[in-house]
């Protein structure tokens, strides 16, 4: 199959004023495409365009191809922070809360230890609430491209940290960002379904 630059979930001007709808345009419709556009022409250049959007980020990472993995976990980072953002006001409810109770204290908590995370993840990157391999819910940050969808932890919710994806909004402040998203934009009925389905959310085709 060819890999599509997915819609979006919401409106582009949807997240204002936490993130702008020019922010959008240009992480969406430029950043994202070109990743998109990238990760195809090098997946028919080894023959496999008919892969899985996940199957090519899985392949590239036990095969060592930085190119390849670089472009298509961007493509498949990128979408699922989109589904990570949320037009509407969410809460933590069900399983997530209650584990989110037990392996944080309290949501706040999880929060304040997210909002540090993603703070202080050094140059680029992606912050994440994943589910690990023991259980429990956990906060983990990423450098560049990498993901959490080649190891054996779930991802269910990430912020985008990379400059493009709040500098027209806030500059170089991405404590700002941070804090907005997290106060107003995080998806966690996401997170929710992602925990509950018990495996990595798929890029829509």
């Amino acid at each position: 199959m060819t890999i599509s630059l997915m819609n979006l979930p919401y409106s582009r001007n949807a997240l204002e004023p936490v993130i702008s709808a020019a922010t959008l345009e240009v992480h969406h419709g430029k950043h994202h495409q070109a990743y998109v556009t990238k990760t195809n022409a090098l997946a028919a250049e080894k023959g496999m365009e008919g892969s899985s959007l996940e199957t090519l980020v899985r392949w590239a990472a036990s095969n060592q191809d930085r190119g390849l993995f670089n472009q298509a976990a961007q493509v498949w980072n990128h979408g699922f922070y989109w589904f990570s953002l949320s037009p509407d006001r969410t809460s933590p409810a069900g399983d997530l809360e209650t584990r989110i109770n037990a392996d944080f204290g309290s949501a706040e908590q999880l929060i304040a230890k997210l909002a540090e995370a993603a703070v202080g993840h050094f140059a680029s990157g992606w912050a994440w609430l994943v589910l690990g391999e023991d259980d429990k819910l956990a906060i983990e940050t990423t450098h560049d491209a990498g993901t959490p969808l080649v190891s054996n932890r779930l991802p269910l919710l990430t912020i985008d940290v990379w400059e493009h994806a709040y500098y027209l909004d806030r500059k170089n402040d991405r404590k700002a960002y941070v804090e907005a998203v997290l106060e107003r934009t995080l998806n966690w009925d996401f997170a929710l379904a992602n925990l509950v389905r018990k495996e990595a959310w798929t890029y829509p085709a």
